[in-house]
């Protein structure tokens, strides 16, 4: 099984000035602790059932480039990156650069996205939720052309909602044959058919059960497509709260969490992505890296 970290919240002590030293050290401990992967949310404003959208919230690829300077191992990436945010030969170009600057460790996670308040907000407009979707399968289509070869396709795109006339890349990607994509959501009609054709990753969201749902539906989107199942890393994100984390607030222990993770690996998960509860104190971090991983390397 593979565990990576996601980073959800930037509420540190010590205000703005201390949050790039903090992630900083969020981030080497979680590199030498032996998580695979390492993420940020792609959000301007905080989300519900994090904080306030008043709380402090980083601007995602800049954020994974700093990070990509305080890490050697680990992969990078955005869980996951809100469509309509940015042009679609940016997304390529800007996990383009991750990848290059960090040696090959780049994710492109990418989503149809939802949080319209934070888009009006911020003037990116927000196209109905079918535009969206036909806007993410541009993404993906022109991903495969500008990853392909020495320097992409270098030939003209004609999607649903862009037309791009030289799909030029580079440098290329360290990652061959391509930068891994992964699409975030668990739409069991569209998401899923995406990640299918597409991506080399879904990640959905819930307990063995529900998880177990979805695997089984892009099984058969796969099937539809006549594409190997086990060709796409399956993934899920979850929530830990550590007990004795310094916070005061009731948690697992570190063997209730294999035991939990355990389930999801049966449930077909390979790739645990989760946060942590007042993650700025490292301690988590290095008592996931002590008591948990180890665990988990032999299922």
């Amino acid at each position: 099984m593979k565990l990576g970290l996601q980073i959800s919240s930037f509420t540190w002590p010590g205000g703005a000035e201390a949050i790039g030293p903090t992630l900083a050290r969020i981030v080497h401990a979680a590199d030498d602790a032996g998580f695979d992967s390492i993420w940020v949310m792609d959000h301007f404003f905080q989300i519900r059932g994090i904080g306030k959208p008043e709380d402090p919230m980083l601007e995602g690829w800049t954020t994974l480039g700093f990070m990509a300077a305080h890490s050697r191992r680990a992969r990078l990436g955005l869980m996951v990156g809100g469509v309509h945010y940015r042009a679609p030969g940016l997304w390529i170009k800007a996990a383009t650069t991750l990848d290059v600057l960090s040696s090959g460790r780049a994710w492109l996670g990418i989503g149809a996205a939802w949080n319209q308040d934070e888009s009006l907000s911020l003037g990116f407009g927000f196209p109905p939720l079918g535009e969206r979707f036909e806007l993410l399968e541009d993404v993906l289509r022109m991903a495969h052309g500008m990853w392909t070869g020495e320097r992409g396709s270098e030939s003209r795109y004609e999607g649903r909602r862009v037309t791009a006339t030289r799909l030029l890349n580079s440098p290329q990607s360290i990652s061959r044959p391509r930068v891994p994509i992964l699409v975030g959501g668990g739409g069991e009609q569209r998401t899923l058919r995406l990640v299918a054709q597409y991506a080399d990753a879904c990640n959905v969201f819930g307990g063995p059960q529900a998880i177990h749902h979805k695997y089984e539906v892009l099984r058969r989107h796969c099937e539809n497509v006549g594409r190997d199942p086990d060709e796409i890393e399956r993934s899920t994100l979850q929530t830990v709260r550590l007990a004795d984390d310094g916070s005061g607030a009731p948690g697992d222990t570190e063997a209730q969490v294999v035991d939990r993770f355990g389930e999801l690996w049966d449930a077909g998960a390979e790739h645990v992505i989760f946060s942590l509860r007042d993650v700025w104190r490292i301690d988590p971090i290095e008592r996931i890296g002590r008591d948990v991983i180890p665990r988990l390397r032999t299922l």
